[in-house]
């Protein structure tokens, strides 16, 4: 099954929003994929820790999807949408999209489904009010 293309507007609200820079490069000069994956995680934690009123921890990384590059100075802004709450779990798909420093155009650079645990302070997991 082919693949939707991506979105042509973010919806939303970003949960995060950063900037690249020159440290978070590969050999070749463009923006590590490893840096943009952790700013993803970053924010599926977020949505997951804010959902589950509480500690959370990252246990699957899914159809994770690299669709252009970040260069040096954009403006990455990350989406967090929670699409499914468990009895202690959840999947939160992210998406980033890119601005360059200098204009007002965006396009969305990447995209990824992540689950997330709800952990106790024993980090076992623990149930997730379902009233929330």
């Amino acid at each position: 099954m082919p693949a939707e293309p991506p979105a042509s507007t973010p919806s939303g609200v970003p949960t995060i929003r950063t900037i690249a820079m020159p440290a978070d490069t590969n050999p070749a000069g463009d923006i590590f994929g490893g840096w943009l994956l952790a700013q993803m995680d970053l924010a599926a934690g977020t949505a997951a820790a804010r959902r589950a009123r509480g500690r959370c921890a990252t246990i699957a990384i899914e159809a994770m999807r690299f669709l252009k590059p970040v260069y040096v100075g954009d403006e990455v802004s990350l989406y967090a949408q929670i699409v499914h709450v468990g009895r202690s779990s959840m999947r939160i798909n992210v998406q980033a999209w890119r601005r360059s420093r200098a204009g007002e155009e965006v396009e969305q650079v990447t995209e990824g489904a992540f689950t997330f645990v709800a952990i106790d302070s024993d980090r076992k997991p623990r149930a997730i009010d379902p009233a929330l």
